[in-house]
């Protein structure tokens, strides 16, 4: 379909010219190379989700810009991978700036929906409701360097840590840890102990939608230089005891799906699990982990700093506008109220896990 200098494709109508256009745009960005947003992403979202689309942007005949987004009903959109995708927005030749409302029209969309967009798009933050925290640790001076900073900020954090990394060899047997894991045994283990967190903790569990767990195998052997599935284990003995999957590019390791076994808690394999991450993403010349957005006690231990994310929706006059605003606001609004009280927040998670126990007996 063609619109002007706008041209929508499905993903993998993509040619390979266009293909690296788009690669060659992100290596010029200024933002950190996060791998949700290069074009093999797009391409296994499109894979198992058949409303996937990227819009092309020409300019003198040369693909300048591409939008990859997700097409619902009545021309509502929303950012490619919205609910898992960790990193959102349009990828476009620094001298470009097409009218958001503009580029929409020529997708067919009333609206578009993001919740991880991206601090550098301009084109979008405009229209932004909320802005959020990802918390982020940079390890580009070295993993001595990273621990030298834990040991400044948080002596006992990093002591503990490692006691009970030693204690977890000693007690159930040696410590060993893989960066880059490629038995998919480890990775159905993975999913198994994240569908049991999620149960336990009242939230829904990603991995009984069968999207997103097609999406996780498929993107697990992805091999692309900047969006590699990684999965990382640590095994005690050879039992695997805490395991994450996310993807890499050269210089960022997005971190999506820690777990760990919970008969090891004692431990905290998960810490030592971040740990070792930061030490071998360091090893392999990547400068920065995203830990994601969301307030959680380990990321504060692990940080060294903070990026902003945003959450929002661009619209263009229309009926469909209205119905996203009917759909979406009335909770995103609730859900900021509980959160800007914290004992209200803290009743409403122990309601959510007195929920998940009763669910279970």
């Amino acid at each position: 379909m063609n619109s002007g200098r706008v041209r929508v494709l499905r993903p993998e109508e993509l040619g390979a010219g266009e293909r690296e256009h788009w690669r060659e745009l992100r290596a010029k960005s200024a933002a950190p190379r996060n791998p949700f947003m290069e074009p093999e992403f797009t391409d296994v979202v499109g894979r198992v989700r058949p409303r996937a689309r990227v819009a092309v942007v020409y300019d003198g005949g040369e693909a300048a810009g591409f939008l990859p987004y997700e097409r619902g009903p009545l021309g509502q959109g929303r950012a490619i991978g919205l609910g898992v995708s960790d990193c959102q927005g349009a990828v476009l030749r620094q001298d470009l700036v097409p009218h958001p409302r503009e580029l929409l029209r020529a997708c067919s969309l009333s609206s578009l929906a993001f919740d991880n967009l991206e601090a550098e798009q301009e084109l979008f933050v405009p229209y932004a409701v909320e802005e959020h925290t990802t918390f982020v640790i940079d390890v580009g001076d070295g993993y001595e360097a990273y621990e030298r900073a834990l040991r400044e900020r948080s002596p006992k954090f990093l002591k503990t840590t490692l006691a009970k990394e030693r204690r977890l060899g000693r007690q159930v047997g040696d410590v060993r840890f893989v960066f880059d894991e490629r038995d998919p045994a480890a990775l159905r283990t993975l999913m198994e102990w994240k569908s049991a967190q999620y149960r336990r903790t009242g939230r829904r569990d990603r991995f009984a939608q069968e999207w997103i767990s097609r999406l996780v195998a498929r993107l697990a052997e992805t091999r692309a230089p900047e969006c590699t599935g990684t999965l990382s284990v640590l095994y005690a003995g050879s039992r695997p005891v805490a395991a994450h999957f996310g993807l890499r590019s050269g210089t960022v390791l997005a971190c999506w799906f820690p777990a760990y076994d919970t008969e090891f808690g004692k431990y905290s394999p998960g810490l030592v699990l971040h740990l070792r991450m930061a030490e071998a993403a360091a090893a392999e010349g990547i400068g920065l982990l995203d830990m994601g957005r969301g307030p959680a006690e380990y990321k504060d231990s692990l940080k060294t700093g903070e990026l902003p994310v945003y959450e929002g929706a661009a619209t263009r006059p229309g009926a469909g506008a209205a119905l996203h605003w009917l759909g979406r606001e009335p909770a995103r609004r609730a859900h900021g109220f509980v959160r800007e009280r914290p004992r209200l927040a803290s009743l409403a998670a122990r309601t959510l896990r007195g929920a998940a126990r009763l669910r279970r007996s």
